[in-house]
């Protein structure tokens, strides 16, 4: 882990870049709509960790209601568990003796749940159960149009959880139903079809439960961009939204059914540059590269410079284009830029910068919390 980029007290403008900074405020806010939405539906909120990868954050998220936290690797699980996060949910298959094995002494101390879609995924966690002498909670998940895992929805998925149910050290949880496709359509008319097709997968899915005297506790699934109609379904009870704490550009691409921008939260996570040439008048180089600031879901946002657009990245390097910048920065000036996607723009750094008053000239650092997670993938 690299030194902290900044220290409590300090301002802004003394921040080390290139650096990963939590607007505070905002980032709050964003907890308590999505604490406040899921109280008044009635349903648990079970927040993906694999979004910022820190016990800070999960703690917090616990503390206004959440059951406990989901993480996609047995490493996060550990990370998560050592941070006194009591109730995690692996929402990922996990494969392999080593693995399986970490993630069973994980039981000693936390409830631990898991996802399969697999017979012998449940021969093994059974097994590795048994060498713990511990009880693994275990939801079928079952492919609801992402196809990506999961086992076919209806009879197949159901006699998958009577196997489960058979085992002597699991215990048959429920159905993990997440669309992770559905997440980035842009129209709310796209994700309420997408949506509906899982709901049906869901039903189905049930109804074949039930002939096996096998009831689903929970039905899992849901993220920032279809929460609001899982919900709707009455069919989903666990919530499992990752990005809403930081709200990345790439969300705020979708609609809302009027057609205006999803701004339901706020965006709150952003990388801290510094402008490093301003050799050319229609360009700005910032020491913010691929290394970064991923682009897998287009370029980031550059934050409240009107007419400055970022792109050409490099492993080191971000090009603004000013020229249409009524006032481009100088060198040496600081500039935010919101990533299009936050999850693996956390996962290139070791510390958070929590700033409290971003926008103002009183904008301080707060916290500094390290990325406790960063590079857990196995």
């Amino acid at each position: 882990m690299q030194p902290a980029p900044a220290a409590p007290g300090q301002a802004l403008a003394e921040v080390d870049t290139p650096a990963l900074i939590v607007d505070l405020d905002a980032y709050e806010r964003n907890l308590d709509r999505m604490a406040e939405f899921a109280r008044v539906a009635g349903v648990r909120i079970r927040p993906h960790a694999k979004t910022h990868k820190s016990p800070v954050i999960a703690a917090q998220q616990v503390a206004r209601g959440a059951v406990g936290v989901c993480c996609q690797k047995v490493s996060e699980a550990e990370v998560l568990v050592r941070g006194g996060i009591a109730d995690v949910l692996v929402s990922n298959e996990v494969v392999g003796a080593t693995k399986l094995a970490r993630l069973a002494k994980l039981a000693h101390r936390a409830r631990i749940s898991v996802c399969v879609d697999a017979p012998e995924a449940v021969a093994e966690i059974e097994a590795a159960a048994a060498a713990e002498n511990v009880r693994i909670n275990v939801l079928v998940e079952i492919d609801v149009g992402g196809r990506r895992c999961g086992v076919p929805a209806g009879a197949e998925a159901a006699r998958l959880a009577g196997m489960i149910a058979n085992r002597k050290h699991l215990a048959f949880e429920g159905l993990q139903a997440y669309h992770g496709s559905a997440q980035h359509l842009r129209t709310l008319d796209e994700r309420r079809a997408a949506i509906a097709k899982a709901v049906e997968a869901v039903r189905e899915t049930q109804a074949e439960l039930a002939k096996l005297g096998l009831e689903a506790r929970t039905i899992a699934g849901a993220g920032t961009g279809t929460y609001e109609i899982e919900t709707g379904s009455g069919v989903y009870n666990e919530l499992q939204p990752g990005s809403y704490v930081f709200m990345d550009a790439d969300y705020a691409r979708n609609r809302k059914g009027d057609g205006t921008p999803f701004d339901t939260f706020e965006h709150a996570l952003f990388v801290l540059a510094t402008v490093m040439s301003a050799s050319a008048p229609e360009r700005r180089v910032v020491d913010a590269g691929h290394k970064v600031l991923p682009v897998d879901s287009g370029m980031p946002l550059v934050w409240q410079i009107p007419g400055a657009i970022y792109g050409r990245p490099s492993d080191e390097h971000g090009v603004l284009d000013v020229t249409a910048c009524p006032k481009p920065p100088a060198r040496g000036d600081k500039v935010l830029l919101v990533p299009a996607h936050c999850d693996p723009t956390v996962n290139l750094h070791d510390w958070y910068v929590g700033i409290r008053g971003l926008g103002t000239p009183s904008a301080k650092v707060e916290s500094v919390w390290p990325v406790a997670a960063r590079g857990a993938a196995f």
